[in-house]
């Protein structure tokens, strides 16, 4: 399991310039993704986006981002130029309506969403026999892959998982977004996901009510707006209850190691998971620095040794 410790350069080591400065300083790295559509069996589609062929034995990776990422990510990139310097194949999964299409139906993607991944993982395992499959999931990935693999229980089909800053109580981790500094990355997300909805609403008319989608200051409020209503669920609180990660940690039955920050502006302390909360397959590297999927150390991008090194040990 992982055990080596994340130092920060004193010059960056808060946790808004750990959060921040990877955007901002990797938005020049270039991946030459090559776009795979999938179509799903309800009518929709998501978009992989494959760094290496789609098709062999060697080891792949699959990469599921965060609230309004993509491939286009900073960590999804960096995972796309890191890995396969070790043998990886990378794929992203775009989540619906992320990879700069919007998706056919009312419905789109959230934390709680877990057969989209179940029907990708089977489908790379079908083109690739006999190929060793891993997951890293970030942020809102983190969540969707940790429920996963523990709804999965016994029956998962890939070798061994990390995720990184993941909001494992989302209650508490929309709530943490309403207070100081932190209120700068809700503007953030808020000022992706409405405008995007409301250009979705003029070619679907969706069963909400846009004006109070519009109208919504909070992730919280949203998530009550759209979220919940578009996905089944009664309320923002529904949602987050039924979804969060944290629940289904213990019944986790294959190697993973889950990257957390005492930092991460995203979140409080109060959601890390207790040693009693996960099963024996499943570490906690809990570090006092990184900020939120940042982890910019004293010689790089820490994130970039540590992953690669992780799932060599499975190979």
């Amino acid at each position: 399991m992982l055990t080596e410790n994340f130092t920060a350069p004193g010059w960056c080591n808060n946790s808004h310039c750990q959060t921040i400065w990877p955007l901002l300083a990797r938005k020049n790295l270039s991946i030459p993704w090559q776009r795979q559509r999938l179509e799903l069996p309800d009518g929709d589609f998501l978009d992989l986006d494959w760094q290496g062929r789609q098709a062999g034995t060697e080891p792949v990776v699959l990469v599921l981002h965060g609230l309004e990422g993509s491939s286009h990510s900073h960590y999804a990139r960096a995972m796309g130029h890191a890995l396969p310097q070790h043998n990886f194949r990378v794929v992203v999964m775009n989540f619906r309506g992320c990879s700069g299409s919007h998706n056919r139906l009312v419905r789109s993607y959230h934390s709680g969403e877990t057969d989209d991944i179940a029907y990708v993982v089977n489908n790379i395992k079908r083109s690739n026999p006999g190929a060793p499959l891993f997951v890293v999931g970030f942020s809102l990935g983190g969540n969707v892959l940790l429920k996963w693999l523990g709804e999965q229980k016994t029956a998962t089909p890939i070798t061994a998982a990390v995720a990184i800053s993941v909001p494992f109580d989302l209650g508490v981790a929309a709530d943490r977004m309403t207070e100081g500094l932190s209120r700068i990355y809700q503007k953030y997300f808020l000022s992706s996901l409405i405008p995007k909805i409301i250009a979705k609403n003029k070619l679907i008319e969706l069963p909400v009510d846009i004006q109070k989608v519009k109208a919504a200051k909070t992730l919280r409020e949203y998530d009550n707006y759209l979220t919940a209503p578009l996905h089944g669920f009664a309320n923002a609180q529904d949602y987050y209850t039924r979804s969060s990660c944290k629940q289904f940690l213990g019944d986790i039955s294959i190697p993973t190691s889950i990257i957390h920050s005492r930092d991460d502006p995203f979140m409080t302390t109060s959601i890390i998971p207790k040693p009693d909360q996960i099963s024996d397959h499943v570490k906690l590297s809990i570090q006092n620095h990184g900020g939120h999927v940042g982890f910019l150390g004293k010689q790089g991008y820490w994130l970039d040794k540590v992953v690669p090194l992780f799932f060599s040990r499975f190979i």
